[in-house]
Parts: C-alpha cells; structure tokens; sequence
C-alpha cells in the first residue's frame, strides 16, 4: 500500500509558481496551495480538491472581461483573496467566483469588489460562504447581477458577510434546507435579500437597510424568519419585508423601522408572526384580502402612522391577539395585563386610503381624529372580524 503526502505548494513572483493556474496543475488531490501578495490575472479554473489560501490579500483580477475564479470540484476552500473586476454580460451570469456542481465548498474572508455577480452557487451542496466583505457599484438593476446568487442548492450556510451595491444583496431560488444568518445587506438596487421557490429555510439576525424595495419572499413554505431587522426602506413601493404567496411560516423577534411597509401580505397564509416590532412605519401591517389564517401574537406597534390596513371591509380571516398598541386607550381594571375593551387597529384614514388614495391628505387633520375615535366603537368600515379582543397594556 502506498501513501502519499499532501503537497504545500507556493505561488509569489520569486516562487517555482508565478500564477495560480500553473500551481493548480501541479496540484494533486488534497494539496494546499498558498498565494503570496501581489496581483494574478482572472480566469482561473479549479477542478480538483484543494485549499487556495492567500497571505497578504493577494488580489486576483478579471480585468473587467473575465469570470474571475470558477470552482468544479468538491471540498474547495477559498481564503483570503481580494476578487474583483470581472466581466459584465447581458446573457452569462459572469461573476467573481462561481462554483457549479459542488459539495462542501468554503468560501470564507475574502474581499470582493466591482463584480457582475460576486459569489454565484449553481447546484451545490453543503456550501459555506462566511465572512466575506462584497461591494458592488451596480448603476442599474439590467448591468448588475446578485451579491451571493444561490439556485438549485441545498443545505447553504451564508453567515457574517457584508453585501452592498448589487442588483439583489442575497439571493435564493429553488434552495431549500439553508441558513442566511447575521449578514448585513445594505444599499443594494432592489433586494437586501430575495427568496423565489425556495422551501424549509432559515434567516435570522440579518440587517437589512436601505435597500431599494427592501426584502420579499416569495413563492414558499416552511420560512423561519427571526430576530432581523428592517430598517429605513422607504419609497412607494418599498417593503421592509414583501410576502407573497407564502404558506406555514414564522417571523418570531423582527424589528421593522422606519419603513413605507412593515409587513406587506399578499397571499400568505397559514404563518405566525409573533414577538415582532413595528417602529415608525408608514404601514406596520399591510395585510391583502386573499391572505388567510395568519396569526398575529404579541406583536408591538409604536408609532406607526397605520398600524393595519386591509383592502376588505368584510371578508378577513387572520386573527390579531394580545398585540401592544400604542395608540390602544382602553383601561384594565382587572390588572391581568390586558385591555378590557377590545381595540380596533385599522383606522379610519387607512380603510378610506385603501379606497380613495387621494384621502390620506386627511392624515393628521381633526377631521380624521374625530373619525377614527368614532370608527373604533361604532365601526362601520372596519371588517368586523379584524379585532384584537385582548390588547397588552404594556409591551411584551
């Protein structure tokens, strides 16, 4: 029986390896290849098992024409590298470091700049991306691609990046069995993150700011959502977070602040949003006719110009319980730490708005207040069924 040694192979300007392509051929199974500082030209392909780990952020440079790294084998690990520039194409999803067929890849501390796409997973497994610092200067949604761009996955772990200025920060479609976990997604065009088709995955502690239309999740079931936070999307048709067609989820601990939209539903059914807060949005809640048994549980709502609107004044099958609102006036006399008279939390401004677009000029004005104030014990507008009969007196 014969064993061999795994070789450490060596690429700099005075090593027997000038570039990485060369150290790659040389490479067997299993090697570790390590890159000195300096800059290597783009286009490299690795299709073997190996470790390509860069000391002194070696930058590696597509020049603006080339796909900078592609990976084609499993168990690659890549660190510590500055990957930028690569080529732009309207009809390949060129990208900075794309990695097709593979399993157990590690993507981890690199720093990617100025890409088309900049991590693109095509049919992978068991990924790990982590660490990564991703910038884009991305002009238009149609000459950019995604920060981290996953389709046909499953079992991806996508933690600790920081993605700015690409066409979507995060992208999921037909992924499944995944976690997106404490990344920061910022002042991207469209999404700070985006789910199509895509089931039994989970995001949690993420920040999500100014993005250009927030988040959506769409097309899925089984999402856990929890503890993110969803902050100063504002725009006419921006979401903090835009649900559509979602089935048997949970959003547990979010913060939506300083949003146009909280939470924008349409056909999501059959999810749970418990423990979140809704903090200075325009929109807390914005809840669509053809979504149905949802349930709202100890949620907070300060602030917030609407803290729920509907576009049905009748048919409304989700139901709103022990919520805290601020603007709930009751009493509880009883001291069990719920109001004693049931609240009301779609205005009138908002049921009108929902109608007459042109009537949320009333917003603010006396008229308005007096209004409200009759609308909520003699409501006449308001879908009967939309009523918190046990409102929290004070936060949870």
């Amino acid at each position: 029986m014969f064993s061999f040694m795994l070789s450490l192979l060596l690429v700099c300007s005075t090593c027997e390896f000038k570039d990485i392509q060369s150290a790659l051929k040389k490479a067997r199974e299993g090697d570790r290849i390590v890159v000195k500082s300096g800059t290597y030209k783009g286009g490299i392909v690795i299709d073997k098992k190996v470790e390509l780990v860069g000391e002194g952020k070696p930058v590696v440079d597509g020049e603006g024409k080339l796909q900078v790294i592609t990976v084609k084998a499993d168990s690659v690990k890549i660190e510590g590298f500055i990957i930028k520039n690569s080529g732009m194409s309207y009809s390949e999803d060129i990208a900075g470091l794309k990695v097709i067929n593979s399993r157990d890849c590690v993507i981890k501390n690199n720093k990617f700049l100025n890409n088309f796409f900049a991590i693109y997973l095509e049919r992978v497994q068991g990924c790990l991306i982590e660490g990564n610092s991703i910038v884009g200067f991305a002009r238009s949604e149609g000459s950019s691609g995604n920060g981290i761009h996953a389709w046909n996955s499953e079992k991806v772990i996508i933690r600790n990046n920081y993605v700015k200025g690409h066409r979507d920060g995060i992208y999921f479609e037909f992924v499944k069995d995944s976690l997106i976990e404490n990344n920061r997604s910022e002042y991207n065009l469209r999404y700070g993150l985006h789910f199509m088709f895509s089931n039994d995955d989970t995001y949690r502690k993420n920040y999500f700011y100014k993005n250009g239309a927030g988040v959506a999740v769409m097309y899925s079931k089984n999402i856990r959502m929890e503890e993110n936070t969803f902050a100063k999307n504002e725009g006419q048709a921006n979401y903090g977070l835009l649900l559509k067609d979602i089935y048997d989820s949970v959003l547990y601990g979010n913060r939506f602040i300083n949003n146009t939209h909280g939470v924008y539903l349409e056909g999501c059914n059959r999810t749970e949003f418990k423990g979140n807060l809704f903090e200075n949005n325009g929109w807390a809640v914005r809840i669509y006719a053809n979504s149905e048994d949802n349930l709202f549980i100890k949620n907070s709502f300060l602030g917030n110009a609407f803290d729920v609107s509907t576009n049905t004044l009748s048919y409304f099958r989700n139901t709103f319980e022990s919520n805290y609102y601020d603007q709930y006036e009751g009493y509880d006399i009883n001291r069990d730490g719920y109001g004693d008279i049931p609240y009301r939390p779609v205005s009138f401004v908002a049921v009108l708005f929902e109608r007459y677009p042109l009537s949320l000029l009333l917003y603010g004005s006396f008229f308005a207040h007096i209004m409200d104030a009759v609308e909520r014990y003699i409501p006449l507008l308001n879908p009967q069924s939309l009523l918190d009969s046990k409102p929290l007196v004070r936060r949870p």
